[in-house]
C-alpha cells in the first residue's frame, strides 16, 4: 500500500491501516524523541502524542513532503515540548533510548567484534552528551539519513545553523575521542611502567 493509500484508508476510519503506519514509523518516532529525551516514560509518553497528532492532522496531510518527514517533524516538536515543560535547569544526560541494531554475519574474530562493538558504545555515549541542537540534527543526518532541506523541515532551523550544528558536533565528537584516546593511552602507559 502506498502513502497515499494508506493516509485515505486512514481517513476513511480504517484502525488497521492506523496500525500499519505506527509499526512502519515508531522506530523512527522514537528515534528522533529519544536524541531529545533520556526517560523512558517521556520518551512513551511523546511518542503516544506524536501518533495522536498524526491521526488528528493527517486529514491535513498535502503531502509536501515525504510522510517521514512530517512524521519525524511532529516527533521533534512534541520532543522539544517535553523538554520545554521540564525546569530549564534540568540536564538532558544521557539518552536511556538503545538504537535497535540488526546483527549480521560476520567473518571478524571475536576479539574484533568486540572492539568494533565497544567503539560503537563509547561512540553512541559521546553523541549522547552532546547538547540536545547538535545530538538531534547530527542523528537526522548521519543515522536517519535526512538531507538538509529536511531536517531544516523537520526542524525549523536555517539551513545555515542546521550545517553549523552538524559542524560543531562532528568538532565535539573528535575533540572528546582525541581525550578518550590520550586517556586510554595513558592507561596503558603506567601499567606499562
Amino acid at each position: 500500500m502506498n502513502e497515499t493509500e494508506l493516509i485515505q484508508q486512514i481517513c476513511n476510519g480504517n484502525p488497521q491501516a492506523f496500525r500499519y503506519l505506527v509499526k512502519q514509523y515508531e522506530r523512527l518516532v522514537f528515534h528522533v524523541a529519544g536524541r531529545l529525551l533520556n526517560q523512558q516514560e517521556d520518551l512513551e509518553d511523546a511518542a503516544q502524542e506524536v501518533f495522536l497528532k498524526v491521526h488528528q492532522k493527517l486529514p491535513d496531510f498535502r503531502g509536501d513532503s515525504k510522510l517521514s518527514t512530517w512524521i519525524a517533524t511532529i516527533a521533534y516538536r512534541v520532543s522539544v515540548n517535553h523538554l520545554k515543560k521540564r525546569k530549564p535547569d534540568v540536564d538532558i544526560g544521557e539518552s536511556q533510548y538503545e538504537l535497535i541494531q540488526h546483527s549480521r554475519v560476520s567473518e571478524e574474530n571475536p576479539e574484533q567484534l568486540t572492539q568494533k562493538k565497544e567503539l560503537k558504545e563509547m561512540v553512541r555515549q559521546m553523541v549522547d552528551r552532546l547538547p540536545a541542537q547538535y545530538k538531534t540534527v547530527l542523528s537526522l543526518y548521519h543515522l536517519e539519513e535526512y538531507g538538509y532541506n529536511e531536517i531544516v523541515e523537520i526542524t525549523g532551523l536555517p539551513e545555515g545553523t542546521v550545517k553549523n550544528y552538524i559542524f560543531r558536533a562532528r568538532k565535539m565528537l573528535k575533540e572528546m575521542l582525541e581525550k578518550s584516546e590520550l586517556k586510554r593511552d595513558s592507561r596503558y602507559e603506567r601499567k606499562e611502567l
